[in-house]
């Protein structure tokens, strides 16, 4: 179980004073705040987490992360009974009596909802299509009735009531992706769902510069970068290099002492290693000495110092 505190949330609070950011988690919080669960969707790395935790974090409550996954169950989000306890006493006090009493109790331990549920904390459900419908639909009665159903759990009650402070924040890919399951419209239809995409250079660009610690220019600079070179990948439908790329970048180059600049060949190198892999995924060029040449000679231009 994971679960965060607003002291141990390291993503900078002058990211929420980028006016694009800003605005978004203004109008997700007052949704939140009306009782509404807000969902994040958008392909990898565009920032989804980011911002539920950013937004999590102006909730002023604790918060649960959990991730989506196929083997995602009612045991691992209401809880389960995992053992058994034994208590045994022998009596033998006098000779020729023995008495001996032996209690046999099961374990039971709180699942991560169960938890987020009774003590009102905010749920961050990062990619919640990787999990089966079947297990998802345990959030209609949450959302609708305000209960969570304790079926097959062997409890004294048949539901627990939703703490009055309790929220879901929900993240997901786009259903055409690798493992991720269509959600049914039910659930859907309690959310309110707000597309993210990679069209605004100066978000990504705040979003880099708040993760890394490098300042604003040279973070836009690496974005700039970057998006030139996924720009070339829309037409295949791929998207290409993506945010967390251009994290990696700055990440790597302010720890090593490399110069963010395009006609550094360390740099130059440190591009290469990170955006080698997803061009070649998304272009039709497949000869390794072209998509060199491509990757370099964007960065010359995108990247100054």
């Amino acid at each position: 179980m994971t679960v965060l505190t607003e002291n141990k949330n390291k993503v900078k609070s002058d990211l929420l004073q980028h006016d694009g950011i800003k605005n978004l988690i203004s109008r997700s919080l007052n949704y939140l705040s009306a009782g509404y669960p807000v969902h994040f969707t958008g392909p990898p790395g565009v920032g989804k987490t980011t911002l539920a935790l950013l937004l999590a974090k102006k909730r002023k409550r604790p918060v649960m992360l959990m991730h989506g996954n196929r083997e995602l169950s009612n045991a691992d989000l209401i809880g389960a009974y995992t053992g058994y306890t034994t208590q045994k006493v022998v009596d033998n006090f006098i000779r020729s009596v023995y008495k001996k009493e032996e209690n046999v109790t099961e374990t039971w331990n709180n699942g991560r909802l169960l938890d987020a549920v009774k003590n009102g904390y905010t749920l961050i459900y990062d990619e919640f299509t990787r999990s089966e419908p079947s297990t998802n639909n345990i959030f209609l009665s949450i959302l609708e009735e305000g209960i969570l159903p304790l079926y097959g759990t062997k409890q004294k009650d048949p539901f627990m009531k939703v703490h009055p402070k309790f929220t879901v924040i929900f993240t997901s890919n786009p259903s055409e992706y690798a493992g991720v399951y269509e959600t049914q419209d039910a659930l859907l239809d309690r959310l309110i769902t707000i597309p993210l995409d990679y069209t605004d250079k100066d978000t990504e660009a705040a979003i880099v510069s708040s993760k890394t610690g490098v300042d604003s220019n040279q973070a836009k600079a690496i974005t700039s970068f970057v998006a030139a070179l996924r720009e070339k990948c829309s037409e295949n439908s791929n998207n290409g290099p993506s945010l967390r790329a251009s994290i990696m970048i700055a990440k790597l180059a302010d720890e090593a002492d490399i110069p963010i600049n395009g006609k550094d060949e360390d740099f130059q190198r440190l591009c290469l290693d990170i955006l080698f892999a997803p061009v070649a995924k998304c272009m039709d060029e497949k000869d390794p000495s072209k998509l060199r040449e491509l990757i370099i000679s964007e960065c010359k231009k995108a990247v100054k110092e």
